[in-house]
């Protein structure tokens, strides 16, 4: 692949499913889209005009997942699907849904990586946008200690560090550098939740569609068999255990650093509501969404200030 120049789909792909926080079905279809056009969401459930272009100005939400609106129209947890779309590569996409949450798939970008391989893409001749800084931009959380730093530099890497305090977890790093191969290494890991967190989740409208079989359930302290059955019944399941390793059902992790290399998924995605390809060096500690998107939303403002 020319890295140079702007690359689309050669052919749509379609995905179904239900999502992950609100739990309804959707169908979406990523399309080919001209040069120079970006991503842009494509609510047809609402009408012609209820698009919402992949910008960091248009997050509305970034409660566990990041969601944009623009007018009326919103579609949330969009993150793993840009994710997928810059680690494959691609400058352009259109993608049409007819409900308000992007489908959750197994949890990971997989499926959207399989399907866009599968495929191939279609070289549009026109050079790449690539986003050049002109000084680092650094943002924090001063509650959590969490940050980001984005560092000029002569070609684009991620490093990021994820301590959740897990005795299960411990301390994980991941990152993505230009050889790193993101459909084996960083596509197909999966989000994940604590099990102590997932009644909170249910109570405030969160994780409707959740399940094991999208996400990484880890049992931090021990639970009862009456916890188990209340959990079961919630995600309509026979049966769930917990294995010798602290995670729910029997899981086996496709990496030791799973958990940390989705992290770094999410990351990938958010940041590309930039509005391009970050020619930069960017260094995290326990990065999430709200943060994720404020980084974008900096490296937007910097450029900006640049152009006047």
């Amino acid at each position: 692949m020319n890295l140079d120049t702007q690359h689309t789909l050669k052919k749509a792909c379609t995905f179904s499913g239900k999502g992950l926080h609100t739990g309804t079905y959707s169908t979406m279809t990523v399309l080919p889209a001209p040069a120079g056009s970006g991503i842009r969401f494509h609510r047809t459930d609402l009408g012609p005009d209820a698009v919402i272009p992949a910008l960091a100005e248009n997050v509305s939400s970034t409660a566990r997942s990041t969601t944009l609106t623009s007018g009326e129209a919103s579609v949330a947890t969009v993150e793993h699907l840009l994710s997928a779309l810059t680690g494959m590569g691609i400058d352009n996409a259109l993608i049409e849904i007819n409900n308000i949450e992007v489908p959750i798939l197994d949890g990971s970008a997989r499926y959207y990586v399989e399907a866009f391989r599968a495929d191939g893409l279609e070289d549009q001749g026109v050079p790449r946008k690539v986003l050049t800084l002109p000084e680092a931009v650094e943002i924090k959380d001063s509650e959590t200690g969490s940050w980001i730093k984005i560092e000029p530099a002569e070609q684009p890497e991620i490093h990021i560090t994820v301590d959740f305090r897990s005795n299960v977890l411990g301390v994980q790093t991941a990152a993505f550098t230009p050889e790193t191969d993101y459909a084996a290494e960083i596509g197909p890991c999966r989000t994940f939740v604590f099990f102590h967190e997932i009644e909170f989740l249910f109570k405030n409208g969160l994780i409707k569609g959740g399940d094991v079989d999208n996400a990484i359930v880890i049992v931090e302290h021990p639970v009862s068999d009456e916890q188990l059955e209340a959990l079961a019944s919630l995600m309509n399941r026979p049966m769930l255990s917990v294995t010798k390793a602290g995670y729910l059902n029997n899981l086996e992790l496709h990496f030791p650093n799973e958990c940390g290399r989705h992290k770094l998924l999410d990351l990938m995605g958010d940041l590309r509501l930039a509005g391009g390809w970050l020619n930069a060096r960017v260094t995290a500690l326990k990065p999430g969404h709200t943060l994720n998107t404020n980084a974008a939303k900096a490296v937007r403002a910097l450029l900006k200030q640049q152009s006047l």
